[in-house]
């Protein structure tokens, strides 16, 4: 028996500060885009990402078919593309894709990935897509646009990232 209101669990999940990210693919009709945040880094070697996708999302489809797809990490200031992907277009935007590797990315994005889908895992109501990585972009200068409780945000400042001995090394409390 489920007892968690998914309303509840939505609002929870959005207390994590999140990147914002369109994944697009290729598809024969042109490309095509979305708005989630349900991105993740899976393996530096071999390179691996993860996507989530829901299940009435229109590109859930063409994903399967094109076994392929893009992630393009939104900067700061692009909160009008996030908008565009997540189902409010813009109808005076015009094509904000450039190619890397034979997909569609965010012309300007603060990273893009394209990836072959290695694996499709049926997971509640979304698809978790793990693509090997074949291609990378990335702007080091630029700013992450943040999402956080439902709102479009900036980091406010940074401070600096403290030096590691060991990059596989876990706190122990």
């Amino acid at each position: 028996m489920n007892t968690i209101d998914p309303r509840q669990l939505r609002d929870a999940c959005g207390l994590f500060g999140t990147g914002v990210n369109v994944i697009s693919t290729h598809h024969s009709d042109g490309e095509h885009g979305m708005t989630a945040n349900a991105f993740m880094s899976i393996s530096l070697d071999p390179p691996l990402i993860s996507v989530s996708i829901g299940e009435r999302a229109k590109i859930l489809p063409l994903l399967h078919r094109s076994g392929r797809f893009a992630v393009s990490t939104l900067a700061e200031g692009m909160e009008g593309l996030a908008w565009h992907f997540a189902g409010r277009p813009d109808p005076a935007l015009r094509n904000p894709f450039a190619d890397l590797g034979g997909l569609p990315v965010i012309r300007g994005a603060l990273a893009a990935y394209a990836c072959d889908v290695v694996n499709a895992v049926e997971a509640g109501d979304h698809t978790i897509f793990i693509g090997a990585v074949r291609a990378l972009e990335t702007d080091p200068g630029a700013r992450p646009l943040i999402f956080y409780k439902g709102r479009f945000g900036a980091i406010a400042g940074q401070a600096p990232a403290p030096e590691l001995c060991d990059p596989v090394a876990e706190a122990i409390w």
